[in-house]
């Protein structure tokens, strides 16, 4: 079959992308499922910094890639084997396909899992498949899913069923905004009843970790970002105090506020200067957690003294450290109890015609999330 497809075919071109258009919408051959896989009709994809990541060559991916990655759908037609999903299934995405037998997976860490990660390193499915050609040529997939098209082919391990109650436009962005923040604080840091929690950089994650903060009856939630609207926002969905980033005494008046820092700071900014004042506002026998995604030059030094004499914890986390087919139907049942309101996130949505100007507006920091909605 044929389908519209956004294709990168290189990263790094100047901004705006509105004017060096390094996204062009292809009409591509989409070839049918081969065993545990399926196709999907695409219902909604967010616009991601991980995209953009791609775009701006933050993070280097194989080229000419199919990008989109946080995604719900409908199942269209199933390969051979396919047994978690029937066809009409209302799904969403998993930019992580989870092989569920290697190491990580046998040990409950399915977002290190190595097969899913080596897939999407080679732009590849989970089985090692390439499903997207262009005038006769393979267009590498991303993160396994692919999601800004009309139709994507993705591995059956990559999807995740959920309730037809929920509005598919709103599922979306349960695919990696809410899964990456809110299982940021639930599961990598398990935050528990009156803890207090810093969230440093506002996007779509950023805010989807205050959100969970809030659901985990976190007792204090500091807010920091560049954008004061943002931190207004970040009021709405549960902080209780707001810091601007670019403030030059900042980790100062965070600690002075939080009686020392905060239990856990959640760097969400993608670079190493938030990561240092993430650091710079954890407490004594606290920990810092970085799921922000930086520049693959970035670093950043500490001395290890304070993480013996203060005994800190530095930790990363992928996915929110999350099991997608369980955490996914768990904070949907979160939202839909009023509990996690996500729909808050959504800034706006478009078509795929209007997807350089749409990643223009996110590196502006114009929207948390704007959906394409095919």
């Amino acid at each position: 079959m044929y389908t519209r497809s956004v294709i990168l075919r290189e990263s790094g071109l100047p901004k705006p992308y509105s004017q060096s258009r390094p996204l062009a919408i292809e009409r591509v051959e989409l070839t049918p499922p081969g065993p545990m896989e399926v196709l999907i009709k695409v219902k909604a994809a967010g616009v991601c910094h991980s995209d953009l990541s791609a775009i701006n060559g933050d993070r280097p991916r194989p080229l000419p890639v199919a990008l989109g990655h946080e995604a719900s759908g409908i199942v269209e037609e199933l390969g051979p084997g396919v047994d978690n999903v029937k066809k009409g299934d209302h799904v969403v995405m998993s930019f992580l396909p989870v092989c569920g037998h290697c190491s990580y997976c046998a040990e409950g860490r399915p977002s290190l899992c190595e097969p899913g990660y080596m897939a999407n390193a080679a732009g590849t499915l989970l089985s090692g498949s390439k499903h997207i050609r262009l005038n006769g040529y393979e267009i590498n997939h991303h993160s396994g899913v692919s999601a800004f098209s009309e139709y994507a082919v993705v591995s059956a391990n990559s999807v995740v069923k959920i309730t037809k109650e929920v509005d598919l436009a709103q599922a979306a962005l349960f695919g990696c905004a809410v899964v990456t923040g809110v299982g940021a604080i639930m599961n990598t840091c398990a935050v528990k009843p009156g803890q207090s929690v810093a969230v440093i950089g506002l996007g779509g994650v950023g805010l989807a970790a205050v959100l969970g903060a809030a659901a985990s009856g976190a007792g204090e939630i500091v807010a920091i970002d560049l954008m004061p609207e943002k931190l207004a926002l970040a009021e709405k969905l549960g902080a209780t105090k707001t810091f601007l980033a670019s403030d030059p005494d900042i980790a100062k008046q965070v600690r002075s506020a939080t009686n020392g820092g905060v239990q856990y700071a959640v760097e969400m900014a993608g670079s190493a200067r938030a990561f240092e004042l993430a650091y710079n506002i954890t407490r004594r026998g606290g920990m810092t957690t970085t799921a922000g995604l930086a520049n693959v030059n970035s670093k950043f030094e500490i001395s290890p003294l304070p993480l013996v004499g203060e005994e800190r914890t530095i930790k990363g986390s992928y996915m929110g450290s999350s099991v997608p087919s369980r955490d996914i139907p768990r904070y949907i049942d979160l939202f839909r109890q009023g509990r996690l309101p996500v729909d808050q996130l959504l800034s706006s949505t478009g078509s795929l015609d209007d997807i350089n100007e749409a990643f223009d507006r996110l590196d502006r920091g114009e929207v948390i999330r704007h959906l394409i909605l095919p």
